[in-house]
This record gives C-alpha cells, structure tokens and sequence, in this order.
C-alpha cells in the first residue's frame, strides 16, 4: 500500500511539469526565431551609408574644411560610433560652441553654430596693476576666436598676478558683450580687493637664535606701522617658499649641518583679514670644522702643495661655502700646474662626541668630457661676449661642473636678464658636452629719486639716470645730479668691468662740483676728471691705480670778511692738481670665514706734481673691524682713520688740500667743528690741518620694541684730532689749536630702518674739547631713494 501510494502520487505530479516545460520550450524557440528575423533590420539601423553631406549654420568656415574634420567619406559606411567620433572631433576643434550630426537618408546634416570671434578684450576694475601687464599675460587675442575655456584660464592668470602682490581675494569674471556678425567683446571685471598682511612671523624650534634674529633675514616681515609704504609685509606664497631657503643657508653657514624646516603654516586670522606664519625647524647641533687634509688619488701629484691652498683651518665654524671655495682654489691650481680633469671631493666625516667634521679633499681624475661649444639664445640687446666673458672655461676645454654652475650664478649677478638657464647636454659625440644658455631680457636702465637731509648740509634732492648695460656691451653709464641747501654736484660715471677683455675694471668720472657752506665764509668750484683701473688680486683683496685731475677756486661769500688765511687763499684764484694714486684694499666682511666678523682695511697714496700747480703726497688709510655678540643680537664695530699730506711745492697750500674734520668723521662737532682755527679780523675760520687721525668705537643692539617698527639703539665713543699747518700762509693770522689735541665724544643713536631709508639720530657730548671748537650736540641724518 504505501508502495502504490507512493507510485500514483508520483505518477500524478509529472503532467503539471510536463506542461511548464512545454510552454517555456514554445517561448524560447519564438524569442530565437524573432532574434534571427528582426537582428538584420536592427544592425541596418545602426549602420549608414553617407554620400552627400549638409553643412548648416557656418559662417566663418567653409564646408569642405568641416566635412574633412569629421573624417568621413563620400560613399562611405559609417556607425552610431564613427558618426559620435566625428561628432567629437568637430567639438576638439575648438571653433564650434554646438554641434550635431543627423543622418537623413543618405545624407548627413551637420549643424553648427561657430564660437563668436574677440572684437577687443578690456579690462576693468584693475587700479594696481596696469592694463599692458595684464594683457600680457593671457592668451585670448583680438580677431581670434573666443573659447569660455580659454577666457576662463585668463582669468586665473589674471588673478595669479593679483595673488603675487599679496592681493590673494582677488575675483576675475570673464564677461562678453555680443557684436554683430558672430563678434564679442571680450570683458575682465577685477575686484582686485585688499591686500592681505602677515601680522605675525613666528618659530617653533628654535634655541640659538631668537625670533627677531631670524624675522630679520626674512624676505616676508611682519605688518609695519608704516605698511602703506612697506610691501613686505604682504602675504606672497612664493615668497615663503624664498624664506625658507633663506633661513636654511643661514643656518648651514653657521655650521647647522642638521638643520631643517619641517613645516611653514600659513593660517588666516579669525577675522580673515590677516595671516599667521609659523616656521616649524629643527636647529640640530652646531658643528666646526676638525682635521683637514688632502690625499692623491692620481699619480705624479702631490697632495702638499694642494694642502697649502686651503685656507680654512680647524675649529673654525663648518659652512659649505668654505667647502665650495677650498675645492675651487685646489682645482685652480691644478690647472695652473697642467692636471687636466682634476676633480676635488670632500670627504666629511662626523665626529658627534666633540661635535665636529674632519674633511679630506681627495684628488681624482674625473671623466675625460670637453667642452664641444657654448650656445647663446635670446639675447636680443646684450652681445654674445658680455656672457661668454662670465664663463672661465671656453670651447676646447676640459669640462668642469662645478666652473658652470659658478659661471651660471655669474650670469644671474650682472642683473641683465630675468631668465637665465645654463644647462650642459651630450655634444655630438659621448665626450663632448655642449653648454646651452638660455637668457631673456629684462630692462636695464632706470631712473631715481632721492633725497637727503643732514644738520650740515641741509635738505638734498638727487636724481640719477642710470643704464648698467649700456648699449649690450655690459657697461654702466651714469649722471648724477644732486643738490643740497648747500652743495651742488654733478657727474657723470662711466665703468668697463673687462677692459681689454680682461677682469680688469675701467672707472672714469667727471663733473662739477660747488659748495655755498654757512659753516665757512669762503664758497668753492670744482671741476674734476677721474679716470681708475681696479684689478681682484685675490678673492678677498683688490689694487687700485687711478689718476686725477681737477681745478678749483674759492671764493668769497657776499658781505663776509674773511680771516687772514682764507682771504690769502682766496687769492690764489683758481689751481689744478694733477695726482696720481694707487690703494690697495681688503675686506673680508662678507666672504670672509666668520659670517658674523670681519675686517676692512684700505690704505692710498696721492702724489701730485705731474703737472698742474700743486706739488704733495697725501697718505690715507682706514680700517674697520665688526662682529656680532649674543646670538647675533648686537653688533660690535670699531674704525680707524689716519691721513697725512706732505706738501712740496713752492706756494702755499689751501684748506682744500689739507684736511677738515665733520660730524660724518668725527661725532659731536660741527662741520670742520674742530682743528686749527685763523681768529684774525674777527673771524672764525676752519683752516684744517695736514694731519689727522680719528678712532670710533660702536655698538647697536635691539630696543625690545616690536621688530617690525626697525628701531634699534647704539652708543658710540669717538675720539681723534687734526693738527699741524706747516706750509699755511699765516702772515697776520691769529691761529689757535694749530699743535692739535686729542678730543673725545661719546653718545648714544637712535636707529630707525624706515621705507623712506635709514634715519639715524645722534645724541653726543664732548668729554674733552678746546674752547674754539663748534660742539653739535645733536645730529639727524637720513637718505632715502625711490
């Protein structure tokens, strides 16, 4: 029972699936059949066969150009995807704002509506920056056919200019007024906003140095009182990018081998009217220089001599710009000493417990590369020799890097150009380079305004016509006029860097020159030709020959009655001097190996009688020696002078030739205050003195104040005399002071670095001084160009 129960009930429930399988068997065959039948008629529909075309709505282009962009051909079989190909191609051609392609039978229609051509392009909105500039930098030109795409970008350039002057929201909308005949106007609207300032530059990790030391190397400082005038407290992204290779050089010249920035965070203010600069650095610590030596990998040289051509020494402040100047004397010498492809690499080696770094410059041999040729591009005023001059390595040449790169920042330095690129690529065979340098013209001539005021000579005005390449040949011509309450000058300077090709530098002056002092009772005219030759005799020290030539006159001032002296001088009536000289001059201040010291020392001899009325030598010198104390916070500084004339012709020497003491010389008397002094007919005149000498003892020092006011504080000890007036005619002259005495000033200066230039004001008092000396206890100096 259960068996057959078990068989009918199975039996039964097999037709009911029977019956589904059926159905769905009938549903699949028609689907099969009617995808054969319809498929043929579907594919026709997608397919077109194109022998004729339309072409609709241009006006500008013609129609075989449009019907050759879209690539097809008469007679041609083309599908939905060939025909979205042309589509597209005709959209990349930039000159249609709309296209569409519609096949009708077996032709195609193309329907097209052109991008409107630029009438003109304005700009407006724009007071900072002028029109020319702004047109410059974009690309939509008139008579060229407008695209949004390309308005759009202009616009960002636009706005890219605004942002480097600090003037980061600003808004450029590219607008266009339709014109007939498919032309617009084309309209940059500017909202140039303000200018948004840095209010504050601060650090995170910094010990040896603080805040102010460092905000004052800085290109980007912190808002100034006087920020109308002063831009560089605007925020400019690139600027901080500068900054911050500023402050690493500063650090690895200080032997700061570790030092690093890790981050410069620029956050606007929660008014959104400013922002904050936070330098994040780690300093590491400093290192000196350790052992220093020298070793020969090339046979036949010996490394001693190579050893002697140093100049730094242990314990002096590791910097790798005494690195870079060691190899470049050893390398010089190898080529003096006929070793081709000498290469010089320091080996550093870190001695962390004493902190120091010993250096071994190994001699190798480099690679045998020559130089094949220099090539010269854009160019357009300066000659070809003005650059290749800068290069000490010529076609034929071994070749040398570290020459190249030296020579490229040479280049950079004349100021002639904005762009300068120097890159060596393969020459025309692997062991030849040829070097190419890429330059673009920037303008080289300017003009300038200054002024001046000082207690003896009252207000000036100045202006100078400059050009610093003059016609492309790399030379500086000049004029010069200024005037001062009391002085007038004007002259004309001419220099030849390379005269005869050679560094050799040709200075020539002329001009003319007239006082109308209210510190004398005499006025004077000078006309003067001063032509000199400069050569560097070492990287630190240079010789000077030079001849002058000039003629002067004093003469009387109206209703003044002059000493006995000053009147015999006067007398004399115009005399010309005719010297020549020759100073020798050092100064390590800058490239010396202590980046916070150094010393100037100059020393010259005039002798006259090569014609001319007068006869003397006249010997100067002066030193000065500086540095910095207390993390770099406090300048030291003390400065000699000395002079001497010795006169040898038959007449008698004026107050021209021999020597007056101002406050510029000597602090807290007036001009030519102090000296030998002709008390006859009532007068009071300075006659000067044949000998001289002045010591100045100096400090200047931070006042606490905010850095961005620039004021800081000095104190100063002055002390010298002017003496001796052998060969003066004293014939009825009352003369006091002529056997001299040492007098001595001290005093205290307020500093004040403003945007109009540096003010300085002078508080002294005389501890020592004769009675017929004229005190100025006080005394403001200022300059300023613009």
């Amino acid at each position: 029972m259960t068996d057959r129960r078990g068989a009918g009930t199975s039996c039964g429930g097999q037709k009911p699936t029977n019956k589904i399988l059926w159905q769905t068997l009938r549903i699949f065959s028609f689907v099969i059949i009617a995808s054969f039948t319809f498929l043929p008629e579907v594919a026709r529909a997608q397919s077109y066969t194109i022998n004729s075309f339309d072409v609709e709505g241009n006006r500008r282009i013609e129609s075989s150009t449009i019907i050759a962009r879209t690539g097809i051909q008469p007679g041609q079989t083309v599908t939905a995807g060939q025909l979205n190909d042309a589509f597209q191609r005709l959209l990349d051609s930039g000159v249609f704002e709309t296209v569409e392609l519609t096949p009708r039978g077996n032709t195609l229609v193309i329907e097209v509506e052109e991008y409107p051509t630029i009438n003109q392009i304005s700009i407006e909105g724009n007071r900072r920056v002028k029109d020319d500039l702004l047109l410059e930098a974009i690309n939509s030109q008139p008579r060229r056919v407008f695209t949004p795409q390309l308005a759009e970008a202009d616009a960002d350039q636009i706005a890219e200019i605004y942002s480097a002057q600090g003037r980061v929201s600003a808004t450029v909308i590219p607008r266009i007024i339709r014109r007939s005949d498919n032309r617009v106007d084309l309209v940059f609207e500017i909202a140039e906003g303000t200018t948004i300032e840095v209010e504050r530059v601060s650090f995170v990790g910094n010990r040896a140095y603080s805040d102010r030391r460092l905000r004052r190397i800085l290109e980007t400082k912190q808002a100034n009182i006087l920020r109308t005038f002063l831009r560089g407290d605007t925020f400019i992204a690139d600027r901080i990018e500068f900054d911050k290779q500023v402050i690493r050089d500063f650090y690895l010249s200080r032997g700061y081998v570790d030092f690093r920035v890790n981050s410069a965070n620029v956050e606007f203010t929660r008014e959104r009217d400013a922002f904050f600069l936070v330098m994040n650095i780690t300093e590491g610590q400093k290192f000196s220089f350790g052992k220093i030596s020298t070793v020969s990998e090339i046979p036949g040289v010996d490394p001693a001599a190579y050893q002697a051509a140093l100049k730094i020494r242990p314990g002096v402040t590791y910097s790798p710009s005494l690195i870079e100047s060691s190899i470049a004397r050893q390398e010089r010498l190898g080529l003096k000493q006929g070793v081709d492809f000498l290469r010089v690499e320091p080996r550093v080696t870190r001695n962390p417990r004493d902190l120091t770094l010993d250096v071994q410059f190994v001699l190798t041999r480099g690679p045998r590369i020559f130089v094949e040729r220099i090539d010269i591009e854009g160019n357009t005023t300066t000659l070809d020799r003005v650059i290749r001059r800068q290069f000490d390595t010529v076609e034929g040449d071994p070749f040398n890097p570290r020459e190249i790169r030296q020579s490229a920042e040479r280049i950079r330095a004349l100021g002639f150009f904005a762009v300068a690129d120097v890159e060596p690529r393969e020459g025309s065979t692997p062991s030849q380079v040829i070097v190419d340098v890429d330059v673009e013209e920037q303008p080289t001539g300017s003009l300038s305004l200054g002024g001046s005021y000082s207690i003896s000579d009252g207000f000036g005005i100045a202006i100078g016509l400059n050009e610093s390449n003059f016609l492309g040949r790399g030379q500086n011509l000049g004029l010069t006029l200024s005037t001062a309450q009391d002085s007038e000058q004007y002259i004309i300077n001419f220099t030849e860097p390379y005269l005869l090709g050679r560094r050799l530098q040709f200075d020539l002056g002329l001009g003319l020159a007239s006082t109308n002092s209210s510190f004398a009772s005499y006025d004077t005219k000078r006309v003067f030709f001063e032509p000199q030759l400069s050569y560097a005799i070492s990287e630190l020290s240079s010789l000077r020959l030079r001849y002058g030539w000039n003629r002067s006159e004093m003469t009387q001032q109206d209703d003044e009655v002059n000493g006995a002296v000053i009147a015999s001088e006067i007398e004399q009536g115009k005399r010309t001097s005719s010297t020549l000289g020759v100073s020798y001059l050092y100064d390590s201040r800058r490239g010396g190996l202590n980046p916070n010291a150094g010393v100037l020392f100059e020393v010259g001899v005039d002798a006259a009688g090569l014609g001319g009325d007068n006869e003397f030598y006249k010997t100067t010198a002066r030193g000065i020696a500086q540095t910095r104390v207390l993390n770099e916070e406090v300048v030291l500084r003390a400065s000699m002078e000395v002079g001497a004339l010795h006169w040898q012709g038959d007449d008698f020497s004026r107050v021209l030739d021999r020597f007056l003491i101002g406050p510029n010389t000597f602090r807290g008397f007036e001009p030519a205050g102090l000296g030998p002094r002709d008390l006859s007919n009532g007068q009071d005149d300075a006659i000067g003195g044949n000998y001289y000498w002045v010591a100045r003892f100096e400090s200047d020092f931070p006042l606490g104040l905010p850095e961005e006011l620039g004021l800081r504080g000095g104190v100063f000890y002055d002390v010298g005399n002017v003496y001796n007036i052998n060969n003066v005619n004293t014939a009825g002259a009352d003369i006091v002071g002529a056997d001299g005495s040492v007098r001595h000033v001290i005093g205290v200066s307020v500093l004040w670095e403003t945007p109009f230039g540096p003010l300085r004001f002078n508080f002294s008092k005389a501890l020592k001084k004769e009675d017929f000396d004229k005190e100025q206890n006080f005394d403001l100096t200022v300059q300023a160009r613009f």
